[in-house]
């Protein structure tokens, strides 16, 4: 059934591309009810000759007034393409909110550096970020060019001395090496900002 509605709405979007806002609509479904300066009176006047011909829809943004004069399929042909637009943007913010996505958000670009700072985490805390670190490079790091791991401790740890191609390989490799890492390590004050300044330091990355 969403394949249906998302075909539908296709469908509906190459017809009428861009024009689903309000008053894209109502200039298709319709006319403005105009109003034009009288000199003789000194003000703008309405015209009165479509008062009780046509429905009439008043918009909230502007307060223009629309004579609507399409038949009832081409207002149902415009609920159709208005409902498959919800479902759309409702099947894009589930996608977006959902898995990796929900913590670390889209990763746009195409070479990046995930810097790691556990800090005082308890073992449990630690096994939850590597758990949602694994499924940020399996769902979406498998999606760009390049990229590298750094955990920010007193003595740097780097899973590559440069950020290195995506493959499954390396994806692999980089979730083994996640989880061999020891759950306490010595830290300083300094070390978070030392590893953002050592990932920044490679001119390919781009975040």
């Amino acid at each position: 059934q969403s394949l249906v509605s998302s075909s539908k709405w296709l469908q509906c979007y190459g017809l009428k591309r861009n024009k689903l806002s309000l008053s894209q609509i109502l200039s298709q479904v319709g006319f403005q009810h105009r109003k034009d300066y009288v000199t003789t009176l000194g003000k703008p006047v309405a015209s009165r000759y479509a008062d009780g011909l046509f429905p009439q829809y008043k918009t909230a943004q502007d307060g223009s007034v629309y004579n609507l004069t399409a038949k009832k399929e081409l207002i149902l042909h415009f609920v159709d393409c208005l409902i498959g637009a919800i479902e759309l943007y409702q099947q894009r913010m589930e996608w977006l909110t959902s898995e990796s996505r929900q913590i670390f958000g889209v990763i746009q670009e195409q070479c990046i550096v995930i810097v790691l700072d556990f800090g005082t985490a308890a073992p449990n805390e630690f096994d939850i970020c590597r758990d949602a670190l694994s499924m940020v490079l399996v769902e979406q790091v498998t999606q760009i060019s390049r990229f590298n791991l750094i955990r920010a401790t007193q003595d740097l740890m780097k899973w590559q001395e440069k950020c290195t191609p995506v493959s499954e390989h390396t994806v692999k490799s980089a979730v083994t090496w996640l989880w061999k890492l020891d759950h306490v390590t010595a830290a300083s004050h300094t070390s978070s900002a030392e590893a953002l300044l050592e990932a920044m330091g490679d001119e390919a990355v781009s975040s």
